[in-house]
């Protein structure tokens, strides 16, 4: 039996499909708030529902009970979804949100390709947020990951080779290149003495990838306002400790030397392999800290 269900017989247009899903490494809430934001400035309507008791274990992701007075009101149960919308000038996006599978999922990737092969989908972009070695005080990078270095260069990557636990993300990115279909996941780079704290300012850089690397309209005005005071916050801190003054210094000094490089070399080569391993393994045991 398959593991989703259609709730709707709707066709599209080449729609682009754009995956979020929760529970792998999303530094500063980049990547679920770009995702809230696109589902908030245009109606959105469930496509597809897959089989949660399949996929998701739900003594580690239990449903909530809602409670009034002593009254157990009703359930909220963690669910796997497409959700359909459509981008400024109408061309339709579909949304692939929930929490990441606990299992099955060499199934679950066959399940979503075939899925967007019915919806003749036209290209998949997966949105992720990791901490780097990198200021607040410089504008958020965008580096891919992709099945194939002609796609990877169309956005930017990080130089050299490392070995990191992979997301369901990646395993859906080389199912779909099997497929046929181009797939690329954007990542935005975030300070890693932030990640703990939304950072709106990677979120507003997702949503200004995706648009210009899938073709669509897609704002992210409200982000960039955010991102402001988000730095005046970030700033009042760091005036405070002249230990994290002199760390900012050095962060963009190499920064800019860096960007200065990919320049000439136009690849984002932004930091080597080891210091992103370190970064990312801080953020796995929990020691990351704003």
């Amino acid at each position: 039996m398959p593991l989703y269900t259609r709730v709707t017989d709707h066709a599209y247009n080449s729609p682009v499909l754009v995956i979020c899903l929760e529970g792998w490494i999303d530094a500063g809430l980049g990547a679920g708030t770009a995702i809230g934001a696109i589902m908030g400035q245009r109606p959105t309507e469930r496509d597809a529902l897959w089989d949660a008791d399949e996929l998701i274990d739900h003594r580690a992701r239990r449903p909530v009970l809602h409670l009034a007075d002593g009254v157990a009101t009703g359930l909220t149960w963690p669910e796997i979804e497409l959700r359909a919308t459509t981008d400024e000038d109408g061309r339709d996006v579909v949304l692939l949100v929930g929490p990441e599978p606990d299992m099955r999922w060499h199934a679950f990737c066959a399940s979503v390709v075939q899925l967007a092969i019915d919806l003749q989908v036209r290209m998949v972009v997966g949105l992720g947020a990791f901490p780097a070695p990198v200021p607040h005080t410089r504008p958020v990078r965008i580096v891919s990951t992709a099945p194939t270095s002609a796609v990877a260069s169309r956005v930017g990557f990080i130089a050299g080779s490392i070995d990191v636990p992979a997301g369901v993300q990646a395993a859906l990115e080389h199912s779909f290149n099997n497929a046929g279909i181009e797939a690329v996941g954007l990542w935005a780079r975030v300070p890693h003495y932030v990640v703990s704290m939304p950072y709106p300012a990677a979120s507003a850089a997702l949503i200004d990838g995706l648009a210009a690397v899938a073709g669509l309209s897609l704002s992210s005005h409200d982000l960039q306002e955010s991102a402001v005071r988000s730095r005046v916050r970030i700033d009042e801190l760091i005036r405070n400790s002249d230990e994290h003054q002199a760390m900012v210094a050095q962060l963009e000094g190499q920064m800019d030397s860096e960007v200065s490089a990919s320049r000439e070399a136009d690849q984002m080569t932004m930091a080597s392999g080891e210091e992103i391993a370190a970064e990312l393994e801080r953020f796995l045991r929990g020691d990351g800290s704003a």
